[in-house]
């Protein structure tokens, strides 16, 4: 993983972080303790193991799908929970979650981002490219 711009935290209690990067095979570990600190921090940590899986799914399509592999990743606190933002250079969307056949080796990712946040997207970034998105909620709210 290769930052070239250095991460940013704003205001006295992180209200989001962003960090742009190029990732690698074993960037998603790296952003995982990233986000589990600032969950731990903002006192959402019954939304870790979800916002990771989110987290690993896109970061793994960047590395798999995006040529340059560089990325930007933004992570929101919301009053009931967390957003996180995957965006990249990519016009390609990703394929919309089907079930798929056993022996398939690939696709799963977006359907388990499906079953584990509260609601997910794709928009056009500015200047081209693309942001995919989930939220999740805490308390069970969606």
């Amino acid at each position: 993983m290769n930052a070239y711009f250095p991460p940013t935290l704003l205001g006295p209690r992180p209200a989001q972080y962003a960090m742009r990067l190029t990732v690698g095979e074993h960037s998603a570990r790296h952003i995982r303790r990233i986000v589990r600190s600032l969950l731990d921090e903002w006192e959402l940590a019954e939304l870790t193991d979800a916002v990771e899986l989110g987290v690993t799914e896109l970061v793994a399509n960047v590395v798999r799908h995006v040529p340059d592999r560089r990325c930007e990743l933004l992570v929101l606190r919301q009053e009931a929970g967390v957003r996180v933002e995957v965006t990249d250079g990519s016009r390609q969307l990703p394929a919309e979650p089907v079930d798929l056949p056993p022996e398939s080796e690939g696709g799963r990712g977006l359907v388990l981002l499906d079953a584990v946040v509260d609601k997910w997207g794709v928009s056009s970034a500015a200047g081209g490219g693309k942001t995919v998105w989930f939220e999740c909620r805490s308390g069970g709210e969606g």
